[in-house]
C-alpha cells in the first residue's frame, strides 16, 4: 500500500470512529424535536446530564446516551423498563509470558547472522463492570433513579 493511500485509509478510519461517538450535542441534534419542546431550565439540565423523575425516554437518552443494557420487568403494578449504565475499569493483574520473539544478531567476525528467540512478557489486566446508574421507566416516564455512591 503506498503512503498516500495508507494516509487516506487512516484518515477515513479516524473519521468513522469519531462519527460513532455520542455526545450531548450530537444527541440534542438527533432528538431536536424533543429538545426544542422543553423549557430553558429543562434543556440546561439535560446539557449537564441531569435527569429527574418524570423525564421521558428521549430526555434520558439526550442526557446520558444509550444505556449499556435495557431490562424489561413485569411487576404487580405492570411493565417497567430499566436502563442500566455501567462503569468499566481495568485492574492491573501482573505480567506473564506472552510469546517468544525472534531476534537476529549479526556477528561481524564471521560475517554471519544468527537467529535466536527471546521470551516476551506482557501486562495483563482484569476488567470490571459495575452498575453506576439504573433508571426505571413506567408508561414512558422515569419513576426511579438508582445511583451507586462510593
Amino acid at each position: 500500500m503506498n503512503p498516500t493511500r495508507f494516509t487516506l485509509v487512516a484518515v477515513a478510519l479516524a473519521a468513522l470512529s469519531l462519527a460513532g461517538c455520542s455526545t450531548v450535542n450530537s444527541r440534542i441534534k438527533e432528538k431536536s424535536a424533543t429538545f426544542q419542546s422543553l423549557d430553558a431550565e429543562a434543556q440546561e439540565k439535560l446539557r449537564q446530564s441531569i435527569i429527574e423523575i418524570g423525564n421521558s425516554f428521549d430526555m434520558v437518552y439526550i442526557a446520558l446516551g444509550q444505556p449499556d443494557e435495557k431490562v424489561e420487568r413485569t411487576t404487580a403494578a405492570g411493565k417497567e423498563e430499566v436502563w442500566v449504565y455501567r462503569t468499566y475499569t481495568q485492574e492491573w493483574a501482573g505480567q506473564g509470558h506472552a510469546y517468544y520473539g525472534r531476534r537476529m544478531l549479526y556477528e561481524p567476525r564471521s560475517g554471519r547472522y544468527y537467529m535466536y528467540w527471546v521470551p516476551v512478557y506482557a501486562d495483563y489486566y482484569n476488567e470490571h463492570a459495575e452498575d453506576r446508574l439504573r433508571v426505571t421507566f413506567k408508561d414512558g416516564k422515569v419513576t426511579v433513579i438508582e445511583q451507586v455512591k462510593k
